[in-house]
């Protein structure tokens, strides 16, 4: 006769502080000239990546996105009257005591926008497997009380499944992104303390286990 089996679910829900905060931050121009406008995108793109850098290893990557150049008509005919030439650029952060100060500097550069914060745990995150340990350990915790209830004991493991696991999602910060506006700003910039959103970390097992016999079905 086989041996009798429980089924369980194993489920943990955890909240834990950030490990990154990304932010992206565009640099525009625009101008009657094509060559003109794209000599100015790239000084301005220049000193964004330039300031960027100056705070060393508070920043984890520096990555280029979209580059986009579009020319702009006159409404009757095919004559260009302007250009319009943006490229964004997303920036991982690691150190949260400069975040604020470095976008506030950034959106205080000419023609420049910056938006975000979004916080988010690294793919590697050790909360990541210790989440899933917990819900294997809530699984045998949940297997062992069902078997104690019949009377019976935990034998064996027949099947450990990884029913999901809910990884941190890139959140933002008290809703909406910030957007900064370029605009005449003093150096030093503004001091602006952000609030690392709390990350909420999901792991879910299922698991069979094979239990003794149960008391109320042994013979008397």
């Amino acid at each position: 006769m086989d041996a009798p089996v429980v089924a369980v679910r194993g489920e943990v829900t955890r909240e834990v502080p950030p490990e990154l905060a990304r932010f992206g931050v565009t640099a525009v121009a625009r101008g009657k000239d094509r060559s003109g406008t794209l000599a100015r995108l790239a000084e301005r793109g220049d000193t964004v990546r330039t300031l960027i850098d100056g705070y060393g290893p508070a920043i984890e990557r520096r990555e280029s996105g979209a580059l986009l150049v579009r020319p702009e008509w006159r409404r009757s005919g095919e004559r260009v009257i302007a250009y319009h030439a943006s490229v964004t650029t997303t920036v991982t952060v690691v150190d949260f005591t400069v975040l604020g100060e470095l976008m506030m500097r950034l959106a205080g550069q000419d023609q420049v926008q910056v938006s975000g914060p979004w916080w988010s745990l690294r793919p590697t995150s050790p909360e990541l497997g210790q989440a899933r340990r917990a819900a294997i350990a809530e699984a045998i915790t949940r297997a062992r009380d069902y078997a104690d209830a019949l009377g019976a004991e935990v034998t064996g493991l027949v099947e450990l499944a990884d029913h999901g696991m809910s990884g941190p999602q890139p959140v933002m910060l008290r809703g909406a992104p910030r957007a900064f506006a370029a605009t005449e700003m003093a150096d030093p910039a503004p001091q602006l303390d952000l609030d690392p959103q709390v990350q909420t970390v999901q792991a879910v097992v299922e698991a069979r286990f094979t239990i003794s016999a149960p008391a109320v079905l042994r013979p008397s």
